[in-house]
């Protein structure tokens, strides 16, 4: 009898997806997108506080967080540029884990610094869950936290290295998730250390 997942149902990790050489590569396209689409330290809606991470996007619309709200939007919340194109290796990865769904939408770049996290959350600011969320890790190892639909369901957690791809879809779209902490100098990838996660994903329903 084949044993039960801790992890909820449609929680997939593929370690080691993106090998070295195609981890440098990836992290050039986002330097790339970083030059255009510079990093910012989002705030928490209401108090103002800052997120330990900084974040911008790419593709035709990206996250923002600010004393407003959670949202979406097309353009960079400083420079009000349209965010650059999403890289064509992020469009490859998409294409082969979902090869069903609409294309992406967005794709957040998080850059964790040593001792940043991200606390439990739902990604749930989409018109649509019907797509799966796709994660790339690049840099340092972080320990991945995630639960069930609610914030009190139990928790499991994993290291996430360099090059891991972990896909969020089916009952674990909604799943509570976070990153409680970095293994600083696990990884030599990127030159000032410190962690990148990419998340795509699709925002609005595709017209009928």
């Amino acid at each position: 009898m084949a044993e039960e997942s801790p992890f909820p149902t449609g929680f997939r990790l593929i370690p080691d997806c993106f090998d070295k050489a195609a981890q440098e590569a990836l992290v050039d396209d986002i330097r790339a997108v970083l030059r255009a689409a510079p990093l910012f330290r989002p705030v928490m809606p209401k108090t103002g506080k800052p997120f330990s991470v900084q974040m911008s996007n790419c593709g035709p619309l990206g996250w923002v967080s600010d004393v407003k709200g959670y949202r979406y939007q097309p353009v960079h919340p400083a420079t009000h540029a349209a965010w650059p194109q999403i890289p064509n290796r992020l469009l490859d990865l998409w294409a082969d884990l979902a090869p069903e769904a609409p294309p992406p939408e967005a794709c957040l770049i998080n850059y964790y610094e040593t001792g940043a996290k991200m606390g439990l959350h739902q990604d749930k600011d989409e018109d649509t869950f019907d797509a799966p969320v796709i994660s790339v890790s690049l840099g340092d190892t972080a320990t991945f936290r995630i639960g069930g639909t609610q914030r009190k369901d139990p928790t499991r957690s994993v290291r996430l290295a360099s090059g891991d791809v972990v896909v969020l879809g089916g009952a674990a779209r909604l799943a509570y998730h976070g990153i409680d902490r970095l293994i600083a100098g696990s990884s030599s990838l990127l030159k000032n250390g410190g962690r990148v996660n990419l998340t795509l994903r699709r925002v609005t329903r595709p017209a009928v």
